[in-house]
């Protein structure tokens, strides 16, 4: 073999050689970067509920099943009677209501640990009901018929007692422009969560055995919530089991019982706003 074939096989051995070792190398960061802990994904974000309008939109005058409601001076009202969205004090999954009747606050909760709060309307000592009931029905504009026990004790409701078909929907009925109806099992509890025109009575215990809010809060409840909704009464919302201990404490009832064929019929004459 002469030089230059010597020289030129070491040339190209010295080549192999280099590039097996950066290959070998290559493998080795190939390895590492397999082995290595997978990135470490963000958490989900947390549930935020989307803002509220601001009250003078919340408030405002509103066209409504042929019934035209007039605006709410908000500003004559605590603020803190006022829907807001607020931490959730109840710890209650969410969609369930929760009626804190020493607040006077109804809570809807909502996911993230957030609850959208209406102020409300009492009944007077007495006339208050606790306990665990569901949304078993709804009604728009609904027909109200004060049960005999009312009628007997405000004779001027005969007119709208069942025997004379109740009083038909309309601004001044006292169960406002919505109506939810609370059930235990399949039993009519007679207890509503309804509307009321009476927006001074917000944050006060007045009511027999009722809870009332502003209208247009009523209307916004009744849009976020199905039937089978379930409903807390209880007199401390952080610890509402509390109810369990006045489950059987019945109201007396403001109405004769969910009203067959219910339905809007239209304005009625004016009648005291103080009915019950």
């Amino acid at each position: 073999m002469s030089i230059t074939e010597i020289e030129s096989y070491r040339l190209s051995r010295r080549g192999f050689l280099n590039a097996a070792a950066l290959g070998a190398a290559s493998i080795a960061v190939s390895a590492c970067a397999t082995t290595g802990p997978a990135p470490v994904q963000p958490p989900p974000p947390t549930y935020v509920e989307p803002p509220l309008a601001d009250y003078a939109s919340m408030y405002a005058a509103v066209s409504d099943g042929g019934f035209d409601l007039p605006a709410i001076p908000f500003d004559r009202i605590d603020p803190q009677f006022l829907r807001q969205i607020v931490p959730d004090p109840t710890g209650q999954k969410p969609g369930t209501i929760v009626v804190d009747t020493t607040g006077h606050f109804l809570y809807l909760v909502r996911p993230g640990g957030q609850a959208i709060r209406y102020g409300v309307g009492l009944g007077r000592a007495g006339f208050e009901w606790s306990g665990d009931a569901v949304v078993q029905w709804k009604q728009k504009w609904p027909k109200w018929t004060p049960p005999d026990e009312m009628v007997a004790r405000q004779p001027e409701l005969k007119q709208y007692s069942a025997d004379n078909g109740g009083m038909p929907g309309g601004l001044k009925n006292p169960l406002g422009a919505r109506a939810l109806y609370l059930f235990q099992g399949n039993v009519d509890t007679l207890y509503r969560l309804h509307g009321s025109p009476e927006w001074k009575s917000i944050g006060k215990s007045v009511s027999s055995g009722c809870v009332r809010l502003i209208n247009q809060d009523i209307i916004d409840l009744y849009d976020r919530v199905p039937s089978k909704t379930p409903v807390i009464v209880t007199s401390d919302a952080s610890q509402p089991m509390a109810a369990a201990a006045t489950a059987n404490h019945k109201a007396i009832p403001i109405d004769a019982g969910v009203p067959d064929g219910s339905v809007l019929l239209g304005p009625v004459k004016a009648v005291t706003n103080a009915i019950f």
